[in-house]
């Protein structure tokens, strides 16, 4: 499609070209609760990046599950946060490293090196380019899911502020958050969702499920219950797996205190996190995802683009 002529398209037509975008973007903002005006820029950023050479980032986005989506996206902020910055100072470069750890799924995504450093040293291109992908597509393909999703979230606090109001006018007992709540002190289980860490591997670098076994084994003893390795073809990496943990404490220890943690495995570089739903209405939605992890893939994620 000539995006120079674009606006000559009918809307259906328009529509019709851009249907993964709008799918994915629906992701976003409806099953992932995200931002819509921040979503809208994210997946700006991920066309920008079909446009100068990281091909089918949309495709591959959308083949994820809905929780690495909204990781992907998470790295992607960075991204935009980085092209937003005027900072020339060390304190700026020394977020970065030569090892793109700082968006290891994004890299893990694409056929090409990527990241921080790199969308910082061509920030002014990158600006220039999502304004004109935000221009030419996205306001265009995404302001009808935009205005439902808008709608919705106005709803949703509608609602949030009104159960808060009864709430208010009733004694309640404490509330109790985290490991330490009343589950524990009566030894009930707690969920397998809150007791799971998330790795991702370095493309480039497999990363064998013995490996990661033996690594946790040795570091914290009989500490899993089950791993999930990503489904992939023999000759495929994995580039991801889920690790449920025996003990909520396990991840508490391997995390200390942050939202990410990075391992060298045999060598090879491995970053954990803990899933924590954005919100918790997303929390059943995004369950049901997590527990079809394992090549998990779109319906749509096999077509291409017109």
């Amino acid at each position: 499609m000539d995006f120079g002529s674009s606006f000559f398209v009918t809307q259906e037509k328009f529509n019709l070209f851009h249907r993964m975008d709008r799918e994915l973007y629906k992701i976003l903002v409806v099953s992932l609760f995200r931002d819509p005006a921040e979503s809208m820029q994210v997946h700006a950023m991920w066309l920008w990046l079909e446009r100068v050479g990281f091909r089918n980032v949309v495709k591959r986005v959308l083949a994820l599950p809905n929780i690495l989506i909204n990781d992907v996206a998470d790295e992607t902020v960075m991204c935009l946060n980085c092209i937003n910055s005027n900072n020339n100072n060390l304190k700026m470069s020394s977020l970065f490293s030569s090892e793109s750890s700082e968006i290891p799924l994004l890299q893990s995504l694409v056929d090409k090196e990527i990241s921080l450093q790199f969308v910082y040293e061509n920030r002014s291109s990158a600006l220039q380019g999502v304004a004109k992908v935000m221009q030419e597509v996205c306001v265009r393909a995404f302001t009808d899911i935009m205005q439902q999703a808008m709608i919705r979230n106005s709803n949703d606090r509608a609602i949030r502020q009104s159960s808060s109001s009864e709430n208010n006018n009733h004694n309640h007992g404490p509330v109790w958050f985290g490991s330490i709540g009343p589950a524990n002190l009566r030894g009930e289980e707690v969920p397998a969702d809150d007791r799971t860490l998330f790795v991702t591997f370095s493309k480039g670098y497999r990363v064998e499920e013995w490996e990661v076994r033996e690594f946790f084994a040795m570091a914290y003893g009989d500490c899993m219950e089950a791993l999930f390795m990503q489904e992939v073809q023999p000759n495929e990496q994995a580039l991801f797996a889920r690790i449920v943990f025996r003990n909520v404490s396990t991840i508490d220890m391997i995390l200390r205190g942050a939202n990410k943690a990075k391992f060298t495995i045999n060598g090879k570089h491995v970053w954990a996190r803990k899933f924590v739903p954005k919100r918790n209405a997303t929390r059943s939605l995004l369950a049901t995802s997590f527990n079809n992890f394992p090549g998990e893939s779109s319906s749509s994620s096999s077509s291409s683009r017109p």
